[in-house]
């Protein structure tokens, strides 16, 4: 079976998907050839769509979300389509597949207590808490997705405007950094960011690990997670869930949802809708928490 998975990882990079993309198909078709291995499948072509069925009832047994079980079927669908294009399936089992619809889950959020308990945990004293500091303090001002952070050059950042220029194959926007965050980075840049590349001045990326690469999503994921827990946040963290807290907080002290959507690069304003029924949730919280009668 891993050979299937193999194959289909060298599938996806010749079709230049991205990063992201490449990483949780793989994930998810190498999570799918367990499941058929476990059933005594031996060979994806032979499942049909009962297996399949089979398979997503397994997914929602193991309480994953809805989000992340409509990727798996898109990731199956696309595995079927690289088999039958190769001739070894003669059709594709999950075309046909329909998911139940279910609410949208609503993202988690920081409050401002949280976000503050968050960016005080590295110790900018070292290099790797210099460097963490300054990655957490820009996407919590400006909202970028971690994806966009770890992309970023060190030309994408001109401090003395206080401005980030985010570049992505679809737009650019320009989006500005407050002064603590413009602090942090610049701190980072001159004492920390100079010393790790010193044996390679022509490295672009702004944000490296220690031995001078490009750090990886999955490097900052580890990093969150670990500050998370350290602040005593027990949420359910998520790489966005920064991107999230800082759209929300610019909603409650009342930033119009067009600049948001902006800040935020959604092409269409329904995505960033979502941040008004966060907020409607949070004022009926408060409420219920805090007036005198609310729980009478």
């Amino acid at each position: 079976m891993s050979d299937y998975g193999k194959a289909f990882h060298d599938y996806l990079v010749s079709k230049n998907v991205s990063p992201n993309t490449l990483d949780s198909y793989q994930r998810d078709v190498e999570h799918f050839l367990e499941f058929l291995g476990e059933r005594g499948v031996d060979f994806p072509e032979k499942a049909d769509e009962t297996t399949l069925e089979e398979y997503f009832a397994h997914l929602q047994e193991l309480k994953r979300s809805a989000s992340t079980i409509t990727r798996n079927l898109a990731s199956v669908r696309s595995f079927y389509q690289y088999l039958m294009y190769l001739g070894i399936a003669h059709e594709n089992p999950a075309k046909n597949i329909k998911l139940e619809k279910g609410s949208k889950k609503l993202p988690q959020t920081l409050t401002q207590q949280e976000t503050d308990r968050l960016l005080m945990q590295p110790d900018i004293t070292d290099s790797k808490g210099c460097r963490d500091r300054a990655m957490l303090e820009l996407l919590y001002a400006t909202g970028i997705r971690v994806s966009e952070l770890i992309d970023l050059n060190v030309t994408d950042v001109h401090l003395n405007e206080g401005m980030l220029y985010c570049h992505t194959p679809k737009a650019e926007r320009t989006i500005p950094i407050y002064p603590a965050a413009v602090s942090a980075i610049s701190d980072y840049v001159h004492r920390v960011r100079v010393q790790i590349v010193s044996e390679n001045p022509q490295e672009p990326a702004l944000f490296l690990n220690l031995n001078g690469k490009r750090l990886t999503r999955q490097g900052f994921w580890k990093i969150v997670k670990n500050y998370a827990h350290n602040a005593g946040i027990t949420k359910e963290i998520t790489p966005h869930t920064l991107r999230h807290s800082f759209a929300l907080h610019l909603l409650e002290n009342g930033a119009q949802l067009k600049d948001i959507q902006m800040m935020l690069g959604h092409a269409d304003i329904s995505s960033t809708q979502i941040y008004v029924q966060l907020l409607d949730n949070h004022v009926k919280e408060v409420y219920n928490s805090y007036h005198p009668r609310a729980k009478l």
